[in-house]
């Protein structure tokens, strides 16, 4: 039989990115994942993760663990609920924000795998009622 790859968020470290908190689960450095990708995100009441990016080079889906919020996509806006869970294409402008009184939590899935080297950023996207 194969090794069972199970891990927990609270064994990884926590990192602080821009507007959220993340834990990397599963990645190709990591030794276990190869083909796949894996993060916790935490964004706190008000906060927005920044800035809106794109993955060029694959697609990520994101699934509400705990929260409330909203999402950009291509300059759509959607809401974000426990258990909701968006596919960001290939290629797609987005971002994710918290307008929700309590911490907002993501499970975000990448494939090909995805790290910060492969984002491309777009500082000049915001949600349409920011400044």
């Amino acid at each position: 039989m194969g090794k069972m790859n199970l891990v927990n968020e609270r064994d990884i470290e926590e990192i602080d990115v821009p507007g959220r908190k993340l834990r990397w689960l599963f990645h190709p450095e990591s030794g276990i994942a190869k083909y796949c990708s894996m993060n916790i995100v935490t964004i706190a009441s008000g906060e927005a993760v920044r800035p809106a990016h794109a993955h060029p080079n694959g697609e990520e889906i994101i699934y509400v663990v705990s929260g409330n919020g909203q999402v950009l996509v291509e300059g759509e806006v959607g809401v974000l609920r426990e258990g909701s869970a968006v596919l960001f294409s290939r290629g797609s402008v987005h971002m994710v924000r918290n307008n929700g009184p309590e911490p907002l939590k993501l499970a975000c899935f990448f494939a090909p795998p995805a790290d910060f080297s492969s984002y491309r950023y777009h500082e000049e996207i915001s949600f349409p009622d920011e400044p």
